[in-house]
């Protein structure tokens, strides 16, 4: 694509994202957001969200993040579908370089967002796709009527596990603590679920199978003792890291890689702000993404406004 110039260019599609470009053209700010992927990020492929406010029954991550997709179109956003290669953050032009072209933009905002971190344990490359999943309503239906671990113990998995126990047939969530650091709700309804065992203080040693696996080998954190799980198998929820390995040393970031800023969600890179999960925050959930993308834009309409 030809070189054009915006007032607003955002990278990343996901809630965050997309209230920053839904805030942004109703202002009137020619805007342009760019996504690799799914638009909605990861809450596009939540099975079902009940803590946003406005919807006491819950609602699909998939419906809920394409309207916010619509909104941002109605009001004038343009979207491109793309990987971001560089960022050139020097002078009033920025400019992003993608693998459809090259943009450029008066402001950036980064919306890149945080994907699921691996175990880091052996086997769990080897068995991608062939039994290791970070994604439960992306692939459990591949698993029903059989059995299945989660591995982890915050909200993302007990509500992945809780999802997988109304397809599979029983559902093990592997806890390294003696207590579930998800929500009481969610906690209490998983303890609640007949087909779904916790093994608590527990830790994955190993993913064993053949051309898929077919079990995981496990230790008891204070016994020690080992013991091997058959399993058809596993859904790995252990955190997230932030998707800003692309960014050069223009940005600083804690030893997580999460962007830091200050209280207008600037980074230390002039005119480029972040929101969302990929920049350090204490809660990361899609109503204080969306609290982001509405707070971002007064500072970035200031920037503009003395561009």
């Amino acid at each position: 694509m030809t070189l054009s110039l915006y007032d607003v260019l955002i990278i990343g599609g996901g809630p965050a994202g997309l209230t920053a470009a839904i805030y942004a053209c109703r202002a009137g700010w020619k805007t342009l957001l760019i996504e690799r992927g799914t638009f909605g990020g990861q809450a596009a492929s939540t099975d079902i969200i009940e803590n946003y406010p406005g919807f006491p029954a819950g609602i699909s991550g998939f419906e809920l993040m394409m309207d916010f997709y619509k909104q941002a179109s109605r009001f004038g956003c343009e979207f491109l579908t793309a990987e971001v290669l560089a960022l050139s953050t020097g002078g009033k032009s920025k400019k992003v370089v993608t693998s459809e072209g090259e943009v450029a933009g008066k402001t950036i905002i980064l919306a890149t967002g945080a994907m699921p971190r691996e175990l880091g344990v052996r086997g769990e490359q080897d068995f991608r796709g062939k039994g290791v999943s970070y994604c439960a309503t992306c692939d459990g239906f591949f698993y029903k009527n059989k059995k299945v671990a989660v591995v982890g113990g915050g909200d993302a998995a007990v509500k992945e596990a809780l999802y997988l126990a109304k397809i599979v047939r029983e559902v093990v969530l592997i806890h390294r603590r003696g207590a579930l650091r998800a929500d009481k709700v969610l906690g209490d309804k998983a303890l609640g679920t007949p087909n779904l065992k916790v093994y608590w203080d527990t830790v994955v040693d190993e993913i064993v199978g053949d051309s898929k696996i077919n079990s995981l080998k496990l230790h008891h954190v204070k016994t020690q003792e080992t013991m091997e799980l058959t399993v058809d198998g596993v859904f790995i929820y252990v955190g997230t890291k932030p998707n800003t390995e692309f960014l050069g040393g223009d940005f600083q970031k804690n030893p997580q890689g999460y962007l830091l800023t200050d209280e207008s969600l600037e980074t230390t890179a002039s005119g480029v702000f972040a929101i969302g999960d990929c920049r350090r925050k204490n809660s990361r959930q899609v109503a204080t993404a969306v609290g982001d993308g509405a707070l971002v834009l007064a500072a970035a309409e200031g920037y503009l406004q003395q561009a």
